[in-house]
């Protein structure tokens, strides 16, 4: 907290400059609100509503739930801004003409009033509390993001040493998701050392971790600590690790089963409704966690990591976000691959600028999945059929297979794609 007038004044006075600023602060005066919920409200990018709360730095605060609110110190500083904007009101009722130079002083008078009262009060924080909360901020700005949870998984969570790399943020975008009605904001950086290139993108759904790929350089990677040198090891340390980052409490199931495992290999351990499966295959590592219901595995509703030579170049947690909506099998494989056949014959689909309708395929498919999937604008995952076809011809651009989506509940066609194979 500020720990001094000067502060306090400093603070103040720069956080009501902007009319942006004095927006969020009306705002969070009437409730809380989440990140996105301030996006939707303000009609600003997602980077320049990260710029405006930090600058309100002690203002606001953030709840256990995510959501944004006044500081104590933020109440009064809303308290100053109302009581300068009504005073030209209440000056106009009594009749009197001030000139500029006295609304400035009546608004200064004001303004330090409050900020007097306001700095009592602030007073009994620790100046421990101050250097830790300026402390956090200044790791948080040095990524470029909010003043939210940092997303610092190569720091945390892949125990790369970030300080031994030049970081520059290379694109920050932020969209809506139409079919899950969710905002998902997309970050990527550069990290360049003296001994490796990093390019690392994260990517965050309803402001929740949900995605990150690592493109790793040619030489070695500069980490915190030595690695073990056991990849199981490695990834037991690395699921830990995030659930101390993220503090999600479904991590802990997914600790129990991982530590049920004795050596790495390619194994499947379930423990009531979740499933893990290892995948080992030459230098690559795939740890999967997912929820699987009366036989059927809902792999988006899961956390997955992939180590690449025990460096984790992929992590993606869709636990948090996806629900299972249906365990219903009406639908079985048999019956998908043939309505699958029967809506290809029925098909037109435009090849090279040329409509072509009606498409025969082979008697066996390519392939045939189980991918629980979720309708438009849902979350909730409902059994479905991915079937892969082969072509009785190629077609131009060497177009010789169609993957069409068969949901097993219903026998509803969702997702046809052509193919060149």
């Amino acid at each position: 907290m500020a720990n001094s007038e000067e502060e306090i004044y400093s603070t103040m006075f720069s956080s009501l400059k902007h009319p942006v600023r004095r927006k969020i602060l009306r705002m969070l005066s009437d409730k809380p609100m989440t990140f996105m919920e301030m996006v939707d409200h303000l009609g600003v990018s997602s980077s320049h509503l990260t710029y405006h709360l930090e600058s309100l730095g002690e203002l606001i605060s953030k709840m256990e739930d995510g959501r944004y609110r006044l500081s104590s110190f933020g109440v009064a500083t809303v308290t100053a801004m109302k009581g300068v904007e009504e005073s030209p009101v209440v000056e106009a009722k009594r009749g009197l003409k001030l000139s500029l130079k006295w609304k400035a002083a009546f608004a200064v008078l004001l303004i330090a009033i409050v900020a007097l009262a306001s700095f009592a009060a602030l007073g009994v924080y620790a100046l421990n509390q101050l250097d830790s909360l300026r402390a956090e901020n200044e790791q948080l700005r040095s990524w470029g993001f909010d003043t939210d949870k940092v997303p610092s998984l190569l720091q945390n969570v892949a125990q790369i040493d970030t300080s031994r790399y030049m970081v520059k943020l290379l694109d920050n975008t932020l969209g809506y998701i139409s079919d899950f009605q969710v905002y998902e904001e997309i970050l990527k950086y550069s990290f360049m050392g003296s001994q490796s290139d990093l390019i690392a993108q994260f990517k965050f759904r309803e402001n929740h971790f949900y995605r990150y790929d690592l493109t790793l350089g040619e030489d070695s990677i500069v980490y915190i600590k030595p690695q073990s040198g056991d990849i199981l090891q490695v990834a037991k340390n690395a699921l830990d690790n995030y659930k101390i980052y993220s503090g999600d409490s479904y991590l802990d199931d997914m600790i129990d089963l991982i530590e049920q495992v004795s050596q790495a290999e390619n194994t499947t351990i379930t423990a009531g409704n979740l499933k893990l499966k290892i995948t080992l295959i030459d230098g690559t590592a795939d740890f999967h966690w997912m929820e699987s219901t009366q036989g059927i595995d809902f792999s988006a509703k899961g956390v997955r990591m992939t180590f690449t030579n025990r460096v984790l170049t992929l992590m993606v947690d869709g636990y948090f976000l996806f629900t299972v909506g249906s365990t219903n099998l009406a639908v079985t494989q048999d019956r998908a691959i043939q309505i699958a056949k029967d809506y290809a014959k029925t098909l037109t689909w435009t090849i090279d600028g040329q409509q072509v309708t009606g498409f025969n395929t082979i008697d066996t498919p390519v392939s045939v999945e189980l991918l629980p999937h979720p309708r438009p604008n849902s979350v909730a995952l409902v059994p479905y059929w991915y079937v892969t076809l082969r072509l009785d011809q190629t077609y131009s651009g060497g177009i010789n297979q169609i993957a069409i989506g068969v949901f097993a509940d219903n026998g509803e066609i969702y997702n046809v794609q052509m193919l060149s194979r």
